[in-house]
């Protein structure tokens, strides 16, 4: 085993590297990237050839549904395939779809927007899969949006920057109630609340 009493991070310039490759990672600062690469160097050589091989067979195989926009090795993910969007949640990352399809009151589709309207982070509504979202709310005759983006700033200004430009399409648009409290990402809400916001979504 490698005791990282041993090493001396000015001379290791690989070792450096590894650690800044961690620390690319979001949420991961210096001391969780340093141990992440200690324990990549504790490993065995076989274990870390399937980590690394890991990597690179999820980047190069999973890719974007090109109807919802999550995550999938498909060009069609299988949530797509099996719902109908006559019903559509939106929310504003892939890790957001994990959390919603846990819900056992929700049938429906999802939308990816990948981001919210944030003009602090150079987010315009051209930057985000608004377009796309228009377009199969027209193709699918959508009855209803939900909202599901995170409740503070940027998600509500998107949340009803969408419902504004959903309007002439006559379609029922949506948002979670505040049962997920203000500033709260989703990742953090429990399943309960999150099944009670969307029971008592309210119209925009």
């Amino acid at each position: 085993m490698i005791d990282k009493k041993d090493y001396n991070m000015s001379d290791l310039d690989k070792l450096s590297k590894l650690i800044s490759a961690f620390r690319a990672l979001p949420g991961v600062g210096y001391k969780t990237a340093q141990r992440y690469a200690y324990g990549v160097l504790n490993m065995k050589m076989e274990d870390v050839n399937n980590f690394a091989q890991s990597l690179i067979d999820a980047k190069q195989n999973i890719h974007f549904c090109k109807e919802c926009g999550n995550f999938s090795e498909k060009e069609i993910c299988d949530h797509c395939l099996k719902n109908n969007a006559e019903i559509i949640c939106v929310v504003a990352e892939p890790k957001d779809v994990a959390i919603m399809e846990k819900l056992k009151n929700f049938n429906g589709a999802f939308h990816v927007l990948h981001g919210c309207i944030n003009p602090l982070e150079h987010k315009s509504p051209n930057d985000i899969r608004i377009k796309e979202l228009v377009a199969r709310v027209q193709k699918h005759h959508t009855k209803e949006v939900i909202m599901a983006t995170n409740p503070d700033v940027p998600g509500d200004t998107t949340a009803y920057y969408i419902a504004e430009l959903l309007k002439p399409f006559g379609v029922k648009v949506t948002r979670i109630a505040q049962g997920v409290s203000m500033g709260t990402d989703l990742e953090y809400a429990d399943e309960v609340t999150l099944n009670r916001a969307i029971e008592l979504r309210n119209s925009l």
